[in-house]
């Protein structure tokens, strides 16, 4: 028994065909959407390259992007073969074609959905890679005299000052590392030698952080060395008073941004995928409707669409042991081989000096 039967006239074939049409060139626009935003991603994760590690996050963009030149193709062929099934002589051509293109689509749409599931997924993978990637960059901020790494103090101090962030978790990730270049340590001072003794791993460290982690909306000038030291600055108590520095680190800034982003992406995708799914299910219906007309015999008679043929468990089924045949071919066609009765058969030579003789009859 056929699923979700409808019964089609001849106009309401022809305007199914027409609405067919104009909604498949409104897809290849959703196209060109799907292809604008994996590159606005893609354009948006390069804008921060250099602070995220090299991973998979190039994923979604690319996957946006290749699903969107697909859907401007199978639209544009969708759109014509709609606007050639309003004449029946014009889709007995289409005819064979319209069932693969149907499944092609249909594994298209499955496509577009994966696209905004990942768009959803994406967090974890971007985190690490801005953990790691932030962590190095910080790590570099003083090697502003060497090549390759020269840029990255810039980098992170637009980085602070747009995003509103100090550090990779915090600011106190600035007191773990030396972020002041020796060039700008007078190594003459008992002050600098004696810190560098202390550390173990002859590191320069301070309480301090970089100018771009000021907050500029502070009342009291900046503050941004000795920051646990509350008798260097005048009234001044690091565990009450608030800190005129940014507080949120860099990570968690640039993921809520991205995180955004996804999200505002994923559900235009996940509108365009409802609205293919819905596109596909028209065609299904004017593919079959069309086909019984050919069977019919009659253009101008009522024919039935469906979109299954059969109950949703017989076209498991069937498609299930279509699937379970293909994969025994192989294997029937090597067993019978290995049992063929005429394999490995001795055969007579009869060449020209083995020629059995017929025995003569005797004269008595």
């Amino acid at each position: 028994m056929a699923v979700f039967k409808v019964k089609f006239t001849k106009t309401k074939r022809d305007k199914l065909a027409q609405i067919l049409w104009i909604l498949n060139w409104v897809s290849v626009a959703t196209g060109v959407i799907l292809f604008s935003l994996g590159l606005f991603l893609k354009i948006e994760i390069k804008k921060r390259s250099e602070v995220m590690a090299k991973g998979e996050i190039n994923s979604v963009p690319n996957m946006l992007i290749s699903v969107g030149v697909i859907a401007c193709i199978i639209n544009f062929l969708g759109g014509k073969i709609c606007y050639d099934c309003s004449d029946t002589t014009k889709f007995s051509r289409w005819r064979l074609v319209m069932l693969p293109y149907i499944v092609c689509t249909f594994c298209f749409t499955f496509c577009i959905l994966v696209g905004a599931l990942m768009c959803y997924t994406m967090r974890n993978e971007l985190e690490e890679s801005l953990y790691l990637g932030l962590r190095d960059a910080i790590k570099f901020y003083k090697d502003t005299d060497i090549p390759g790494r020269c840029f990255l103090k810039k980098t992170i101090d637009l980085l602070q000052i747009g995003f509103q962030c100090c550090g990779n978790n915090g600011f106190r990730d600035w007191f773990e590392i030396q972020w002041i270049s020796v060039r700008y340590l007078n190594m003459a001072s008992k002050e600098v030698l004696d810190r560098l003794k202390s550390n173990v791993d002859g590191k320069f460290l301070v309480d301090g952080v970089p100018f771009s982690c000021c907050n500029p909306n502070s009342p009291r000038p900046c503050i941004q060395y000795h920051l646990t030291n509350n008798t260097a600055h005048y009234n001044y108590d690091f565990l009450m008073e608030e800190l005129n520095i940014w507080i949120k680190g860099c990570r968690q800034a640039l993921l809520d941004y991205y995180t955004d982003i996804m999200r505002s992406i994923g559900l235009t995708v996940l509108i365009i995928w409802l609205f293919e799914i819905s596109v596909l299910i028209g065609v299904r219906y004017l593919q079959t409707a069309m086909k019984n007309v050919l069977l019919l015999g009659d253009p101008e008679c009522e024919s039935d669409g469906w979109l299954l043929e059969n109950s949703f468990v017989e076209t498991a089924k069937y498609n299930f042991s279509i699937i379970k045949n293909l994969g025994k071919a192989n294997q029937i066609s090597t067993v019978s081989e290995m049992n063929d009765p005429n394999m490995d058969v001795q055969t007579a030579n009869y060449g020209p000096d083995n020629v059995q003789s017929k025995s003569s009859p005797t004269a008595s």
